[in-house]
């Protein structure tokens, strides 16, 4: 298969499509104020093609933060492209058109991903869209867009998930996801006065959250929401660890980026040597996978803000080029399998 890259940084979709020829499938990233003609011009320039887009940064060797990006997908693959509406109340409802692209791509855990842009209410979403997928081991990549719209095929939908299923006719397929945090000291947290609608933590063992963080790290109200690039909450799950994104203060409560319910086990994170961290992901994937043909990935507002802050987006992006073509999207949370996640990267590599 092949992947193209094309960008505009003042947002010209034609200049963005130039040199691209007979698309599989499309992905559209574009900003809040031309994407909905985006949509609709792309659909024109390439009709009855699977695509799916939502509004957001791309990037390939530089990052596309106010334009428009399009990456495609040809040369070998089988795509089906669609949406489940409702993702705020009953995203199960439309489950059946998923059950039917599924059907109609074949394919199985060793050459089909899906990728998805959602426009919320992702861990739910997740849960649902597993139900298909998880029976087929068949993993996920995605994220959250920006202005609660995503688009499918040409049409702009609002509470609602967007996927495509990519299936690589020419070799396998595998998800990663790279964590740059471990955990602090042997805090741990019990949840408790949670909001499951606005992703609110009351209190941790008891006590106010805010208080708890802000005595912990020595920090106050208002750096908090700058020391959470540094320290996050971290939800144990298993063997792994979903990271937890601070949003706001409110109150003595915070407002965090993901779902926290009431007894959720929590930890303390801190920064680790991202640098070693990538470098060790890079070699993973080579070592599974000689021959790339493409990687798809997926990374954080926050990671962006924080390796931006640190001069390290560009070289971070030159390292990850080294894998062969390696394009992505800017994301508000990250989706790993039926999983939620922040300030995390999650990628396909496609052999």
């Amino acid at each position: 298969m092949k992947q193209f890259f094309g960008m505009s940084q003042s947002g010209n979709l034609e200049e963005a499509l130039q040199g691209l020829h007979s698309p599989q499938f499309i992905m559209l990233l574009s900003n809040d104020t031309q994407f909905e003609a985006h949509v609709k011009a792309l659909e024109k320039y390439f009709p009855g093609v699977p695509s799916i887009g939502c509004i957001g940064m791309s990037y390939q060797t530089r990052v596309v933060e106010h334009g428009v990006g399009i990456i495609a997908f040809s040369d070998g693959v089988t795509a089906a492209a669609n949406v489940l509406e409702q993702v705020s109340t009953m995203p199960v409802k439309y489950i059946h058109r998923l059950e039917q692209d599924l059907k109609h791509i074949g394919g199985s855990n060793q050459d089909t991903v899906c990728i998805d842009f959602c426009a919320g209410n992702d861990a739910c979403v997740l849960t649902t869209i597993n139900t298909v997928l998880g029976q087929r081991g068949i993993s996920l990549v995605g994220g959250t867009g920006d202005q609660g719209k995503v688009s499918a095929n040409g049409r702009v939908y609002e509470d609602a998930v967007a996927y495509g299923l990519v299936r690589n006719q020419r070799g396998r397929v595998k998800t990663y996801k790279e964590n740059i945090y471990h955990q602090l000291g042997n805090y741990r947290f019990i949840a408790s006065g949670t909001d499951r609608a606005s992703y609110t933590l009351g209190a941790l063992n008891g006590r106010s959250a805010r208080q708890v963080y802000s005595d912990i790290l020595h920090v106050t109200d208002q750096q908090i929401l700058t020391q959470t690039f540094q320290n996050p909450f971290g939800k144990v799950n298993g063997d792994d660890t979903c990271i937890i994104s601070i949003k706001e203060v409110n109150g003595n409560a915070l407002s965090c980026f993901r779902q926290v319910n009431d007894s959720d086990v929590l930890i303390l994170m801190e920064l680790g040597d991202y640098q070693a961290i990538t470098r060790n992901t890079i070699q993973q994937i080579c070592a599974d996978f000689p021959r790339r043909s493409a990687i798809f990935s997926v990374n954080c507002l926050f990671r962006y803000k924080l390796f931006s802050e640190r001069n390290y987006m560009q070289t971070y992006l030159q390292e990850m080029a080294a894998l062969g073509n390696h394009v992505g999207f800017v994301g508000y949370g990250e989706h790993y399998n039926n999983r939620f996640v922040n300030q995390s990267m999650t990628c396909v590599v496609f052999e």
